[in-house]
């Protein structure tokens, strides 16, 4: 087995990753084929948490445009990546992973409140802590909730693992098969062009705090252990 590059990181999944080609829901096999794979970065000894979208079960903007009052319908997107979260934690835990979801709503039937010195004592003790529910506010992505997060447990990396996208480009890939893809690219240079790495708030975040992301397609063989491993892959972005 290869060393891990990262001691301690953030894994941050879309709710689109979760699920087939133009579907809502959760695809089995493909939670199963995620579980299999952080349970080989989790036996490297990497401290590992994760971040969950929930744009396979509602988008709260999407709702909000089409007339529904926009902090309604963003908690009831942040409700939608606690569902992920506990599929995820079951997937995970039938392949041997000990895993706890902590949430920004307060949701305690099934899940703890987020609380920093826990979540790293849960990281500290090799268990997986999946982060649900965003940031707990509306009007804040999950990928602020993932940059944030990245920052107050001091992770060494944010990997964004993303739906038939292998990294940054300077156009839609899916809309413009002649578009560029970067291999390494600037804080600066992502928010100066409108690049869609991540929303800007988010990216803005770690570029203050010189937090690397690295951008990777999560649907190609085996990509969050090559990543984890220091593999080239998809689009680093650092200062």
């Amino acid at each position: 087995m290869k060393a891990a590059k990262y001691k301690r990181m953030i894994l941050k999944l879309s709710g689109e990753a979760l699920t087939s080609d133009g579907a809502f829901g959760i695809d089995l096999d493909i939670l199963s084929n995620i579980a299999q794979q952080i349970k080989q970065v989790v036996d490297m000894g990497v401290e590992l948490a994760i971040v969950v979208g929930g744009g396979n079960i509602w988008r709260g903007a999407k709702a909000g445009a089409n007339g529904m009052e926009r902090t309604s319908a963003d908690y009831a997107g942040m409700l939608g990546t606690l569902l992920n979260a506990l599929a995820l934690q079951d997937a995970l835990e039938k392949c041997g992973v000990t895993t706890r979801i902590q949430s920004a709503l307060n949701v305690q039937a099934v899940a703890e409140p987020y609380i920093r010195r826990r979540a790293l004592r849960h990281l500290e003790k090799g268990r997986v802590v999946i982060f649900a529910c965003g940031t707990g506010n509306p009007y804040m992505t999950t990928d602020t909730a993932a940059a944030l997060r990245a920052i107050e447990i001091g992770a060494e990396v944010l990997l964004m693992a993303k739906h038939r996208v292998d990294g940054v480009y300077d156009a839609d890939p899916l809309k413009k098969p002649g578009a560029k893809r970067y291999e390494n690219i600037s804080y600066s240079d992502a928010l100066k062009l409108r690049l869609e790495v991540m929303d800007v708030t988010a990216l803005s975040l770690c570029m203050e705090h010189s937090l690397p992301i690295v951008v990777f397609d999560l649907g190609a063989h085996q990509s969050i252990v090559r990543v984890v491993t220091g593999e080239v892959i998809g689009t680093t972005v650092t200062s």
